[in-house]
């Protein structure tokens, strides 16, 4: 009897971290698709446009107590290799995420 009710315990347990997991996910999913300002929606699809202008990337070289560190990393878009407009792409970014047309024009 009392291995049995440890199982359920156990099973209860899994069931609700499960729908714990769920809610966090679906909540999470609606908090992306919520409006955002104008303002924020400036700032993000202008970066999202100038990524589409060309591959991102860093580099960095230091000095650690292990010897010299590297460090590279190189990133292109869906939007540069599509060679989609820039301009298309910012204006189309705020639109889909404020409803609404730029408040400011996109400067590269």
């Amino acid at each position: 009897m009392r291995r049995l009710r440890s199982t359920l315990a156990a099973e209860t347990m899994k069931r609700a971290g499960w729908l714990g997991v769920l809610l966090l996910a679906g909540s999470g999913l609606l908090a992306a698709c919520a409006p955002v300002s104008p303002e924020q929606a400036a700032i993000i699809c202008a970066e999202r446009a100038r990524s589409a202008t060309g591959p991102t990337g860093t580099v960095g070289v230091g000095i650690g107590t292990g010897g010299p560190v590297a460090n590279v990393s190189v990133g292109i878009t869906q939007d540069y290799l599509l060679r989609r407009d820039p301009y298309e792409v910012y204006h189309s970014c705020v639109r889909q995420k404020t409803g609404q047309d730029p408040i400011r024009p996109l400067e590269l």
